[in-house]
């Protein structure tokens, strides 16, 4: 063997072995759990739930929904948040079914009743299941007209369907303390020392930078058969059985808007609101008045005093504006 392939094939086999290092060793623990995201949803009580329904998305899989029966012709449907599932949207659900609506709650592939929990076959299979249940929808409801709602990653996912080939089916979009991506000028980052800890942002997730380093370059070589590993961790309690407590990379990828968030803002048709509450842990409220209108005059950002993030899908308050937008 010459000196060249020599030289090659160590070089091959230092490059795998930092790829395997990264894969390994890149992973991180969860956070510890956060009381302030769970708590409100973990409170809420589930016994008037509605029975779990299932339609059957292109891959043959029995997703499963929450539907509130009401007006034929005022729909919505709510996405719920990160590792989170359709109950957690069970009093924004009723309220809106009191107000005269038609509500479906989908539990997206990956979480509460679809199993395995924190994983899809490959990015871009939620926005598949999402168009195979609104076909469904709309032969079961042909007098409907739908408005699209959507909180934190909910938010962000409702942002990425509203901005696709589905979005023309949508004749009103909320987002509800929409999360953009984790590098949007709306996300609060860790305060550097001496600086106002209010600023700080609890922890929700915790990201296996190294692990997703890896999985990314094996990508750029057409290399999936790794995707299916968990890269991002939720603050969510062990004992709550209905919660994702984790997200595969190819799941990551996908519920959340595109890598440029901003066209998907200019792409939306319909009409299009923001709600986020003053005292949002995750967000800055003012941010997303910023981010918003530098793309588009045309959408209100409405600021809720003196709520938090959770809050925006389950205090009165918030359920309030949501029925007061649509």
């Amino acid at each position: 063997m010459g000196n060249f392939a020599f030289s090659f094939l160590i070089s091959i086999l230092l490059f795998a072995a930092a790829l395997a290092g990264l894969l390994v060793f890149g992973n991180v623990s969860p956070p510890a759990p956060l009381a302030e995201v769970t708590g409100p949803f973990a409170s809420i009580d589930r016994s008037s739930l509605p029975p779990l329904l299932r339609y059957t998305a292109r891959d043959g899989a029995e997703l499963s929904y929450l539907c509130y029966p009401g007006d034929e012709q005022r729909a919505v449907i709510l996405i719920h948040g990160s590792a989170g599932s359709a109950a957690d949207m069970h009093l924004m659900a009723l309220a809106l079914q009191s107000a005269g609506h038609l509500v479906v709650v989908p539990d997206l592939r990956g979480h509460g009743g679809n199993r395995p929990h924190g994983d899809i076959a490959h990015p871009g299979q939620l926005d598949e299941d999402m168009e195979d249940m609104i076909k469904l929808l709309r032969a079961e409801h042909p007098r409907a007209h739908w408005s699209l709602v959507g909180f934190s990653s909910g938010g962000g996912f409702a942002l990425r369907t509203a901005a696709g080939p589905l979005g023309g089916g949508f004749e009103r979009v909320l987002l509800l303390s929409p999360f953009l991506r984790y590098d949007a000028p709306t996300v609060r980052r860790a305060a550097p020392a001496g600086d106002n800890p209010q600023s700080k942002a609890p922890a929700w997730t915790t990201v296996a930078i190294g692990r997703i380093i890896a999985l990314a370059i094996l990508n750029g070589f057409r290399i999936h058969a790794l995707d299916g590993l968990p890269v991002l961790y939720f603050a969510v309690p062990q004992e709550m059985e209905a919660v994702t407590p984790r997200y595969s990379w190819r799941l990551l990828q996908n519920f959340q808007p595109r890598d440029n968030f901003r066209a998907d803002i200019r792409a939306v048709k319909a009409p299009m609101e923001v709600l986020v509450g003053s005292k949002d842990e995750l967000f800055y409220p003012e941010k997303f008045v910023q981010v918003f209108g530098a793309e588009r005059g045309d959408v209100p950002v409405v600021i809720l005093p003196g709520l938090g993030h959770s809050a925006m899908a389950t205090d009165p308050a918030a359920i309030q504006a949501v029925a007061g937008a649509l």
